[in-house]
């Protein structure tokens, strides 16, 4: 009688499971020793670096066992990944900084729904969970069925050169804008963790990006990034389940935060009636009104302002004065803007965050409110209503149909051994997701709570040391200033960036240091995941998607990889230098990357896919319509640009912000490709996603 012969398949996945199950337990004791070591009298000093050091060599080390020089490995790690741990590599990629890191600080500072200004933090949940749903029902089979490498190689199969091009384009820009929100996150976690400056920092965190991705591509990357979920989600559990416990009595913050919303409503009506609360939007709303009379003529305010403070320096010296108020002074004095151009951008921006403090609860909307305005009050209130709902729906379905087109995501699902395992894989993402997103929403309740009932009232004297160590690391981050002069910390005297939440939760929360270092290590494990995959898209489409084509078929060799590997090098070194000029906050540049990535890529993927009648030239004239549209529009609504042009504020559409612009670039997409398809008259044989 004959034995059957091991399945390959199957003891491939035992030895996977026995990997992560060393890596969990060990992972837990090294934070068990390292919480012994903290109590026992270890500096924070050197936690810090120690968590830095150990995940980024961890990760290191993965990159460097797995490396190759063989494209199907290189590209898409030899189409043999289990789907429970694409999943799992997919999630990680997924949860970026702007997930990990902003997307509480989004529902903090926006509530629910957000404000007319400003989209709420749901619709980011919403958006980026649903478009997964578009990904597992409509690409993800069929591009996995075409046994492909990226997605401007579906464009040269199904296509042709043309729209191929466009799609090289279309994924260097949108992964650049990416990339460079994750670098910028990981400078400001590795800076916070070591104590060094920003731009050391981002160059600290980089090294440990070229080493996960340099030498191993989609394999390395695929099993880094499956310990560095385990990572961030042990990151985020913890101190959200700790907060839930100390608030609410029971860990299960998702089931439970909800509690804690009346009591947020009734802490607001509190200070919006509080009278040292109202003495600060006056001191606000005074400061608004004195930069809009230097706006008036910002050149004479400008040479007023230097004249004051001219006087005021000799004053000093005269009078023997500290050290620190000559310094003082000089400094206000420097901060000066260099000319009248320059004074008008930055009060008209001083002017509007004043403006905005001056209102209740410093702007903030209520955390529990639907939409901005009254759908039932005045037509102004109405006409805020509607444009909050508007802008809330625009975002939402910019994020979704952008999870469906991003390269960098599709292409990981190239990596599994079939197409039903990446319907599986598709569903494992979703589950890994899950556990973080159910939690988003509380961690922002919890931590408003926790500021409101013990922040707020402190003495400024009294206030913790984690404000001041923040304010370091970037000022941008965390202002807190006594605007009133009474000593107490009020709401509206304290401005959070959402870049901070979720960073700064464990020492709100009270929890040792070692939480602060896990938190730190978990949102490093996102923006490094997530670069690695961005970084590793943009190399491609410079050398391989730029690859000869014979008979519709990419042209692989090892010298592409190698080739490859160095574009991955520069594209960092450039996205480096991007992220340390601080362009714009994380969530917004991920925002902006997403609503391009759908104008350029999904019209063209869902006719391509599911369209016989789809034509080379109208694919390409419908990216690019949709990709001009939706940059056009960003450009033409972006306050800077407005203002160099002499143009007033504003020039929104229907009052959709340019984050959203994608809203008009995929339909304007749709319609190209569809009316040129018509007249090009071109029917081809359409891919299959039912193969097991």
């Amino acid at each position: 009688m004959s034995r059957r012969s091991p399945d390959p398949a199957a003891a491939g996945d035992a030895r996977h499971h026995r990997l992560m199950a060393v890596f969990i337990v060990g992972f837990l004791a090294f934070l068990a020793l390292m919480a012994w070591a903290e109590r026992a009298g270890l500096s924070r000093d050197w936690i810090g670096p120690i968590f830095l050091f150990l995940s980024v060599m961890a990760y290191a080390g993965i990159g460097i066992y797995a490396r190759t020089t063989d494209p199907q490995e290189f590209y898409v790690a030899g189409r043999r990944i289990p789907a429970m741990y694409n999943g799992m590599a997919t999630a990680a990629d997924w949860m970026s900084a702007a997930s990990f890191i902003s997307l509480s600080g989004a529902l903090y500072l926006q509530g629910v729904s957000g404000t007319a200004a400003q989209p709420g933090g749901l619709a980011y949940v919403l958006g980026w969970t649903g478009g997964f749903c578009l990904v597992g029902l409509l690409i993800a089979p069929r591009l996995r069925a075409m046994e492909l490498y990226t997605v401007p190689d579906f464009f040269a199969a199904r296509f042709g050169a043309g729209p191929r091009r466009v799609a090289v384009l279309g994924a260097v820009a949108c992964s650049f804008m990416y990339v460079v929100a994750q670098i910028y996150g990981i400078g400001l976690i590795a800076s916070r963790l070591t104590g060094v400056q920003f731009e050391i920092g981002i160059l600290l965190g980089l090294g440990g990006v070229l080493l996960c991705s340099f030498l191993g591509g989609m394999r390395a990357i695929t099993w880094t990034q499956t310990v560095q979920y385990v990572v961030l989600l042990l990151a985020f559990l913890i101190p959200v389940s700790w907060l839930a416990y100390k608030q609410l009595g029971t860990p299960v913050a998702p089931l439970a935060y909800g509690a804690q919303l009346p009591k947020i409503a009734e802490l607001e009506d509190a200070l919006i009636a509080s009278p040292a609360e109202q003495q600060v939007r006056a001191v606000f709303a005074a400061r608004a009104q004195e930069l809009a009379q230097r706006l008036q003529d910002p050149a004479a305010a400008l040479a007023r302002e230097r004249t004051r403070l001219d006087a005021r320096l000799r004053a000093l010296k005269e009078q023997g004065a500290e050290l620190s108020q000559l310094m003082q002074v000089r400094r206000e004095l420097t901060a000066l803007p260099h000319d009248a151009e320059a004074a008008r951008e930055a009060w008209t921006r001083a002017m509007q965050e004043a403006q905005e403090r001056a209102q209740p609860l410093g702007g903030l909307p209520r955390q529990g409110q639907a939409f901005a305005g009254d759908p039932e009050g005045t037509p102004a209130q109405r006409a805020a209503f509607d444009v909050s709902r508007l802008n809330f729906l625009a975002l939402m379905f910019c994020l979704m149909v952008g999870t469906a087109s991003l390269p960098h995501l599709l292409t990981r699902f190239y990596t599994t051994r079939s197409v039903a395992d990446t319907r599986r894989s598709v569903a494992w993402s979703l589950l890994f997701i899950a556990l973080l997103y159910l939690g988003t929403p509380a961690l922002a309740v919890l931590v408003k709570y926790e500021v409101m009932e013990h922040l707020v009232g402190s003495q400024f004297g009294e206030l913790p040391a984690w404000i001041a160590q923040w304010a370091r690391v970037d000022p941008g981050l965390i202002s807190v200033q006594d605007v009133n002069g009474d000593g107490v910390l009020q709401f509206g005297e304290i401005r959070l960036g959402a870049n901070m939440i979720m960073l700064a939760t464990p020492e709100l929360g009270g929890l040792p240091y070692v939480v602060s270092g896990l938190v730190a290590a978990g949102g490093l494990a996102a923006a490094l995941s997530t670069a690695d995959g961005l970084l590793l898209t943009i190399s491609n489409a410079l050398v391989h998607d730029t690859s000869p084509i014979r008979d519709k078929v990419v042209v692989v060799s090892e010298n592409r990889v190698i080739l490859s590997k160095f574009a991955l090098l520069a594209a960092a070194m450039v996205a480096t230098f991007v992220a340390v000029l601080k362009p714009a906050e994380i969530l917004s540049l991920v925002t902006v990357s997403f609503s391009l990535a759908a104008a350029t890529f999904f019209p063209g993927l869902v006719t391509g896919l599911f369209w016989r009648r789809a034509g080379t030239r109208a694919a390409t004239w419908g990216m690019l319509a949709g990709a001009g549209v939706t940059t056009g529009y960003m450009l033409w609504t972006h306050p800077g640009l407005r203002a160099w042009w002499g143009l007033p504020p504003g020039g929104l559409w229907w009052g959709i912000h340019p984050i959203s612009a994608g809203v008009f670039g995929v339909p304007l997409g749709f319609a190209v490709i569809g009316l040129g398809s018509l007249l090009e008259r071109r029917v081809v044989a359409l891919p299959s996603g039912n193969a097991e």
